[in-house]
């Protein structure tokens, strides 16, 4: 396998013509159906592969659908959890690092943002083991930084995943910019950041379903910070 060179986190060659407005109404149809299987206790791999072939999608496209598909019960769910941005002033955060680092350094590169059913907004990237900064790396970790900042709160713990190649790069990066900014920033490489952040009771920064599912208290800042700081960004709305 070829190493990762990119510079950019952007889009993928065909998403131009897979996500053009003519395809965003078959798009949603499928995410309705997903969610209406989900919603009745169906097993999410067999039920994508159901609606993917019945609406003849593509792989970038049922990758889409499923992370913006969710059940009625969870969609709910995440929504009583969700805190506004004003309720995390003076509390403690544990954020998951390579979740919005990388959702946000693809939404300044013009990568698919997929405006999700849950209100969450998720990029089509994946790590798969390796992580590279790109040009935008510095910039993501700056707006999401000053984001959280306007709320105040009394600090943070950023969690990089141990098993993922340069995550150790990736945390002293982070540091070096809170240093210099004197932002009151935590970075920690754990081996498994979703099971220390659920079962933390400290408030989770993150839009990972396995995450928001099984915390008490989230906040959703993607959605807010690319809504707010990010107008450029490439959103589709799948919402449901």
């Amino acid at each position: 396998m070829n190493p990762d060179t990119r510079k950019h986190r952007g889009a993928h060659p065909e998403d131009q013509n897979i996500f053009a407005p003519a395809q965003l109404p078959k798009l949603r149809q499928a995410l309705l159906d997903l969610s209406w299987l989900l919603s009745r206790g169906y097993a999410p791999h067999a039920s994508l592969k159901l609606v993917g072939d019945h609406h003849a999608l593509r792989e970038r496209q049922r990758l889409a659908v499923s992370r913006a598909a969710c059940s009625d019960q969870m969609r709910e769910d995440r929504k009583l959890k969700c805190l506004t941005l004003d309720a995390i002033r003076g509390q403690s955060l544990m954020i998951d690092g390579f979740n919005l680092i990388i959702t946000v350094e693809a939404a300044l590169s013009g990568g698919v943002m997929v405006h999700c059913r849950d209100d969450c907004i998720r990029d089509l990237s994946s790590v798969h083991g390796s992580y590279r900064s790109v040009t935008e790396t510095e910039e993501a970790i700056r707006l999401i930084s000053e984001t959280l900042l306007t709320a105040e709160p009394a600090s943070a713990i950023w969690l990089l995943d141990q098993p993922v190649s340069n995550s150790g790069r990736l945390a002293q990066k982070i540091r070096e910019i809170a240093a210099r900014q004197n932002w009151p920033w935590e970075v920690r490489v754990v081996m498994n950041p979703d099971e220390t952040i659920r079962t933390s009771d400290q408030i989770a920064v993150s839009s990972d379903s396995n995450i928001i599912d099984g915390v008490t208290r989230w906040v959703n800042l993607n959605n807010l910070l690319i809504r707010e700081q990010l107008p450029q960004a490439w959103i589709i709305d799948l919402g449901g």
